[in-house]
């Protein structure tokens, strides 16, 4: 991931993230990018597997930005046909963002303009990219802007777990992982594994922490330091010798509740819409 800041001076001051797996399309879209006045910031991905890492990153613009309620970029400029994960079901993930960047394809083949406009993405450039061409791009994106309304509050716990998907890097390829079908989350250090309602597990580049913050209102509540769990799926609380453990899921996976955790479990048990937490 690269970042450049434009020493133009604008009012929009526009953060983009232009994303390419080919070097000679890449030069040439940040080439154009760079000399709109109004784009301020260009982050560059070389695939749409690193577009989604950067999104869902800490950089401190994008961080800043996210507690602003306001989108990681205000625009994704992204080629279409990449390797491993294409840019229509990148498309898919980033148009489920709440609130989403807009979206921009540039791309050497026209016979998937309809399936990008039906993403919502604003526009659709062939390349190679001319300035004018992408300049008129760049103001589709400053409307929709304007367009917008204030940005929409944090989506319920119910239409969270249904919307975010998670990239997972397998041999080569990506894998989308609804968050709806993570049973439980185990710490790997400064990665976690993510165990699936299919049986199987996946290991991401994502701390325990972060995923805690960012899943809470979605129904997951953190057990121990190791694990965070979907409270939905926790069928039994039990008390033995050596404390509290949960059940979890349909192959009844005991998992450890630490002390400091089991207060703040029980809270979110007795809160939530099941009848109980015993079955």
């Amino acid at each position: 991931m690269h970042v450049t800041v434009s020493t133009h001076d604008n009012t929009r001051q526009l953060v983009v993230l232009a994303v390419d797996d080919e070097l000679p399309g890449m030069e040439i879209l940040y080439e154009r990018l760079d000399n709109n006045p109004h784009v301020r910031t260009i982050f560059k991905a070389v695939d749409a597997s690193e577009a989604l890492r950067v999104l869902g990153g800490s950089d401190p613009i994008l961080r800043d930005r996210k507690e602003r309620g306001l989108p990681p970029v205000d625009a994704v400029f992204a080629d279409l046909r990449m390797p491993g994960l294409s840019g229509i079901e990148m498309a898919r993930v980033i148009a489920a963002m709440q609130p989403a960047p807009a979206l921009v394809f540039v791309t050497g083949h026209n016979d998937q303009a309809v399936d990008a406009f039906e993403l919502g993405a604003v526009d659709y450039l062939l390349k190679p990219c001319e300035q004018r061409r992408l300049n008129t791009a760049v103001e589709r994106v400053i409307e929709r802007l304007d367009s917008s309304q204030p940005a929409p509050e944090r989506p319920s716990p119910a239409e969270a777990s249904e919307e975010e998907v998670i990239p997972v890097e397998l041999a080569g390829t990506t894998k989308l992982i609804q968050r709806a079908n993570v049973q439980w989350v185990e710490a790997q250090g400064d990665y976690a594994r993510l165990f699936t309602t299919d049986g199987n597990s996946h290991l991401v580049r994502i701390p325990l922490a972060q995923l805690e913050e960012r899943w809470s209102p979605a129904g997951f509540v953190r057990i121990h330091r190791s694990y965070l769990v979907a409270v939905q799926l926790i069928s039994e609380l039990r008390m033995g010798a050596s404390g509290y453990t949960v059940i979890v899921g349909p192959e009844h996976k005991e998992l450890p509740v630490s002390r400091r955790h089991t207060r703040e479990l029980k809270d979110r048990l007795t809160g939530s819409s099941r009848n109980g937490y015993g079955g």
